[in-house]
């Protein structure tokens, strides 16, 4: 079984003590892939260092909506994103921008400011040909209206969906994948389970948000992408198919988004 862990933190200070450690468990448990993601400039450069010494590390760099500041230093950051994009503009390494998107949910939320760093980011992201993974909570419409709006056509993941099953429905139209990870694995996100058990297997990835959103399996513990498999075999479980089902098929669709080749990642 191998597998795909498409969005963590794994760069954050939490891992410090035992990254390497974590590293080669993920791997032992199948996980041969994962991209981390740097959500302000200070990460950027030290996660794409930590990418450039490890085959099984990816990354992927945005501005997160809840880490958005004043106008100088937005632009600052921007262009820090442009110039970082153009110096590894064929390194597969850099596989995607974000997280970027919209979080209506957070206090006193400036949404005229965070729809304008989002669409100066997905110019960013159709310059560097790179798909986007997205932070969307309460924003949905805007999101998709948005993406629209830009005809992006480098797709995505709408990571740790929490949405309706029309919305996926339209994020899926678009080319996008829909980020599941812990949070679905609880017995009070019926929502969720009943969303699963719709959602196409050429639509879902996989993911652990380490250190957050840990599995029902690890409540109260920090996540890890070691935990990944066990997120699988509980999300396969509520789909009704076999982990080996899920794991395939959302490895596959891993590789199909960010031009993988699948024969290369299970012969990792």
């Amino acid at each position: 079984m191998y597998l795909v862990d498409t969005h963590n933190h794994l760069g954050c200070a939490l891992f410090d003590i035992d990254r390497s450690q974590i590293l080669a468990q993920s791997i032992k448990q199948g996980v041969v892939r994962q991209i981390m993601i740097g959500v302000f400039a200070a990460e950027w450069y030290p996660l794409l260092q930590l990418a450039d010494k490890h085959a099984a590390l990816y990354m992927a760099c945005g501005i997160h909506p809840m880490y958005i500041s004043d106008a100088n230093q937005l632009s600052s950051a921007l262009n820090l994103l442009k110039q970082l994009f153009q110096q590894r503009l064929d390194d597969q390494k850099l596989c995607a921008f974000g997280e970027i998107g919209l979080d209506y949910y957070i206090a006193n939320v400036d949404k005229e400011l965070q729809l304008k760093v989002f669409n100066n980011q997905l110019e960013l992201a159709t310059f560097a040909h790179r798909p986007v993974l997205l932070h969307v909570r309460r924003a949905h419409a805007d999101v998709i209206a948005t993406l629209k709006d830009h005809q992006f056509k480098y797709r995505g993941i709408v990571h740790a969906f929490s949405g309706s099953y029309e919305e996926a429905k339209e994020y899926i139209k678009l080319g996008f994948k829909i980020g599941l990870g812990g949070a679905g694995t609880y017995p009070q996100a019926r929502r969720m389970h009943k969303i699963l058990k719709q959602l196409p297997l050429e639509a879902i990835v996989l993911e652990t948000d380490a250190p957050d959103l840990s599995p029902v399996s690890r409540q109260g513990q920090r996540n890890s992408p070691e935990y990944l498999p066990e997120i699988c075999q509980q999300l396969a479980q509520i789909k009704g198919i076999s982990t080996e089902q899920l794991a395939y098929h959302s490895s596959k669709n891993a590789c199909d988004l960010f031009n993988w080749s699948f024969n290369e990642l299970t012969n990792s």
